[in-house]
């Protein structure tokens, strides 16, 4: 299909430039293009344009974008601009724009960016999860490999993964992958990213999309929190669900993912020794949150027996509902890695796997506003 695109670029030297990329693009044609979008507004119709980029760099966008969405009601339309901004780009999407694209962008993002309209999520509707540990070794990145595979299988949503561990992050290593492009990278370009580019950065593996941590614990200093914030803030308009593996312990990282989430997992191993009091002092910071009773829930993992008493009994002893709990499943997650595989294809039916669709459950419930009472 060809793609018939109408640009209208306030800057002249930047409109022949972006002339050129869209003449060389496969499966579209430019076929017309201004420098004033009052003159597009009453010219263009003519070209049946269905595709239309808007110069966003001007004062009067949103107005103006009101007006194109109503003079062209069928073509989906593309803001440009030299940098993405959260909040204006929910405005964008609120006057009738498709996406956001940073110019000068290249024929594959632009590609990417037509191609993408019918998918991902959207700030309005989308759920940004932390998986907090108090100390290391509690089994998150087991929880959150196979938890997110469970909300993608479950809802048919698009799901994404953030390792933030920035020093000791293993999620490459868990899904045996080899990043060119992670965290790091994508920090370091975060000014020049929009959510369309900042995919690339992510790596598709089973139906989630994973942006790696570091490749080496001295690069932590590579990824400063308002690059690590500007990222959260695009992912979560690419992805229905966004699960963010943060380093163990109340550290800059981990506060700022906690801060920019809808939910805090404080996700514990029992091991026999003072896991269920580092909960318990966890718990008393998060507290501090006005709102902190929906957005602060426990995840024990090791627990056997894994039972809905022992769960109430967790719930008791540190005088906090415990969201869930995961059995020891040691020899069956060790199995599955052996057959590259994740737990629940391993084992659709083991009680891990059990475990794992029953959060997914919840938390799919709780994003659509459904009582989760089951």
């Amino acid at each position: 299909m060809t793609h018939n695109i109408m640009l209208v670029e306030g800057n002249r030297l930047m409109l022949e430039q972006l002339s050129n990329i869209i003449s060389h693009t496969p499966e579209v044609k430019l076929v017309a293009r201004y420098q004033d979008s009052n003159e597009a507004l009453g010219q263009g119709i003519v070209f049946m344009p269905n595709i239309i980029l808007l110069d966003a760099d001007n004062q009067n966008i949103i107005h103006t974008l009101t007006e194109f969405h109503r003079v062209f009601p069928q073509a989906d339309i593309i803001c440009t601009g030299e940098k993405w901004h959260a909040e204006s780009s929910s405005l964008y999407v609120n006057a009738g724009a498709k996406c956001f694209l940073v110019k000068p962008f290249s024929s594959e993002e632009l590609m990417e960016a037509i191609s993408s309209f019918s998918t991902g999520g959207s700030e309005a509707d989308s759920k940004v999860l932390t998986f907090f540990s108090p100390k290391g070794k509690s089994g998150k990145t087991t929880l959150i490999a196979n938890l997110a595979m469970a909300i993608a299988q479950r809802s048919g949503a698009a799901v994404g993964i953030i390792d933030a561990d920035l020093q000791f992050g293993d999620m490459a290593l868990f899904f045996n992958l080899k990043p060119q492009s992670t965290i790091v990278e994508a920090a370091r370009d975060h000014d020049f990213l929009s959510p369309v580019s900042l995919g690339s950065y992510f790596i598709p593996v089973k139906n989630i999309s994973v942006l790696c941590g570091t490749k080496d614990p001295s690069l932590i200093d590579k990824v400063s929190i308002p690059a690590f914030e500007a990222l959260v803030k695009m992912s979560r308009t690419m992805f229905n669900y966004l699960l963010i593996d943060v380093p163990a312990g109340f550290n800059p990282t981990s506060i700022a993912a906690a801060e920019m989430s809808d939910v805090t997992y404080i996700v514990a191993m029992l091991n026999g020794g003072y896991e269920l009091q580092h909960v318990q002092r966890a718990l008393e910071i998060f507290k501090t949150w006005p709102d902190y009773k929906s957005r602060v829930k426990p995840i024990l993992t090791r627990v056997e027996p894994c039972t809905i008493n022992s769960q109430q009994q967790l719930s008791e002893t540190i005088g906090y509902p415990v969201e869930g709990i995961i059995p020891n499943a040691y020899l069956d997650t060790s199995a599955a890695a052996d057959s590259g595989q994740m737990s629940l294809e391993h084992n659709p039916n083991s009680p891990l796997s059990r475990r794992i669709n029953y959060l997914a459950k919840k938390i799919i419930m709780n994003r659509q506003g459904e009582d989760d009472d089951f």
